[in-house]
Parts: structure tokens; C-alpha cells; sequence
């Protein structure tokens, strides 16, 4: 059945979120299309696990279409026509009938050209965290093996790295797998220090700051061994607000100190000092 439901109560970043890219041009010819002939095909949405007081809806499939009608409330707003556009026509799914919504768009979605991996990863993240589906593999019944594994790999760097990169989008898929395969060797939190301590940069000054420990990390002599258990010890977090984490460099080893002790050039000076004392006893 159809409903029409207001506009404001959809939260169109449920799945898709904000980094799918609308062309302008397309846009203006849908939302003046809706404007003259009204809309054609309904929208989907699911009612939210847990609403917000702005939002009760999650948008499944529709994304180009909400945001052409919410173009045209807003242009109205101040005119006599401030009313129309405030509420959307939709199917609103239930868990029996999202799955089949969800793999109607998710179909869409893999012809899409302008659909990055990363975008493809969130979607399925979202939606497995959302109980739409309880796997991954729930929602490609019928895909290959290897697909599979391509789309978990993507839904795992999505959910455990979102908000982390700068414009994540831009990821190629061989930078996220390289990225899933150094998650599952424990590195989550190394990665995570990373990216924080380069939050406001661009994603290719990110990932060049990933690639040393990234290089490091997944080269098969880096592997702890029986007789040094929990080594290499990659990051140092200590009580005190300092961290430390170790970086292969050209002919070495950086050590890296962050945090507000990591301030003070006397912190320098005292590690120093230790290193002295160690490797040139008096």
C-alpha cells in the first residue's frame, strides 16, 4: 500500500548516506518533471528500529527522487505554494517485504557507475545493522564465493572505519581490501590513531600515512613468533593521555609520540637520555 509520509521524517542517509553523488543537471530535470507530472514511482522505506525525534523512517531505495522533492518544497517555501512537496508517496516495507527492496536496490546499485566501493560497503553495513538482514550472504543468496567475500570485505572497513577518512568514497577497492586484511591481523586500533592524527587532511596525505605501517604490518617476517608473544608492538598507550606508535622508515624506525606530554621537547630529551643509558653504558 502507498502512503504518503512527510519528506522531514525520512532519514535519506540510512543506507546511502550523504556520499552518493547526484548529478545537478539530472536532478533539475527530475524535480521539474515531479513539479509538472507529479511522481511517478513511489519510494521505499522501512520504519526505524529506533526513531529519532526528527526521524522515523530509513530510506531503502528513492534517494534521486526525495531529494528532487525536497528541492521543490524548499524553492516554495516563501511562495503560495509553501505547502506542496512536504510529503512523499512511499511503500512502506515490513521485514517480510525488505529484503526484496533491499535486493532491488542493491541491484541498482552494482550497475551504477557512480557508485564507489565504499558506498556499496555501507549500504550492506547498514543494513545488516539495521537486522534488515542477518548476513551479508543473506542479502546475495545467489552471488559466487568470491563476490561474497568482496562484499564482506567492504562492509567491514565501512562499519569499522566510517567518519574516519576524509572523503572515504575516493577509496579504491584495492585500498580497501588492503585496509579489510590489516583489520582481521588486529591492526583496528593502530589504524584508528592514524587516521586521527591526520583527521583534517586529504585522503591521499592519509593514506601515504597509512602505507608504512600498512607495508610493515602485513609482511609475513612482522608476524609474532612462539618465543616473542605479542610482538611487534606496534602502539603504546599510556595513562598518562601519551601515545607512542612505531613506523618503518627509510634505512629504520621512527617512533612516534602524540598527546599532551607529547608537547614538551623534554619528553624527547628523556627518551633520549633512556636510549643512552641502554645502548651506551658508562
Amino acid at each position: 500500500m502507498i502512503t504518503q509520509i512527510p519528506t522531514a521524517e525520512i532519514l535519506d542517509q540510512a543506507l546511502l548516506r550523504d556520499r552518493s553523488h547526484l548529478d545537478p543537471a539530472a536532478l533539475e530535470d527530475l524535480a521539474a518533471s515531479i513539479h509538472r507530472d507529479g511522481l511517478r514511482q513511489p519510494i521505499d522505506v522501512w520504519t526505524l528500529t529506533t526513531p529519532t525525534e526528527t526521524h522515523r523512517y530509513g530510506l531503502i531505495s528513492g534517494l534521486r527522487r526525495l531529494t528532487a522533492t525536497r528541492l521543490l518544497h524548499s524553492r516554495n517555501r516563501n511562495s503560495s505554494e509553501s505547502g506542496l512537496h512536504t510529503t512523499i508517496p512511499a511503500f512502506i516495507r515490513t521485514p517480510a517485504s525488505i529484503p526484496e527492496a533491499m535486493a532491488q536496490m542493491i541491484a541498482e546499485n552494482e550497475i551504477r557507475e557512480n557508485l564507489s566501493p565504499w558506498e556499496r560497503g555501507l549500504t550492506l553495513a547498514t543494513a545488516t545493522a539495521e537486522n534488515l538482514f542477518p548476513t551479508i550472504d543473506a542479502l546475495h543468496p545467489t552471488a559466487s564465493k568470491q563476490k561474497r567475500t568482496r562484499l564482506r570485505t567492504l562492509a567491514l572497513v565501512a562499519e569499522e572505519l566510517e567518519d574516519a577518512f576524509t572523503t572515504p568514497e575516493l577509496l579504491s577497492q584495492s585500498q580497501i581490501e588492503r585496509l579489510a586484511a590489516a583489520l582481521r591481523g588486529g591492526l583496528t586500533p593502530l589504524i584508528h590513531q592514524i587516521l586521527s592524527e591526520n583527521r583534517r587532511k586529504s585522503l591521499p596525505s592519509q593514506w601515504a600515512a597509512l602505507i608504512p605501517t600498512l607495508t610493515e604490518a602485513l609482511a609475513p617476517e612482522s608476524e609474532p613468533t612462539a618465543t616473542r608473544p605479542g610482538r611487534p608492538r606496534r602502539l603504546l598507550e599510556l595513562k598518562q593521555g601519551l601515545t607512542i606508535r612505531r613506523e618503518k622508515c627509510v634505512g629504520g624506525w621512527a617512533l612516534k609520540f602524540t598527546g599532551p606530554h607529547a608537547r614538551s621537547g623534554g619528553l624527547v630529551d628523556d627518551v633520549m637520555d633512556e636510549i643512552e643509558r641502554l645502548f651506551q653504558p658508562e
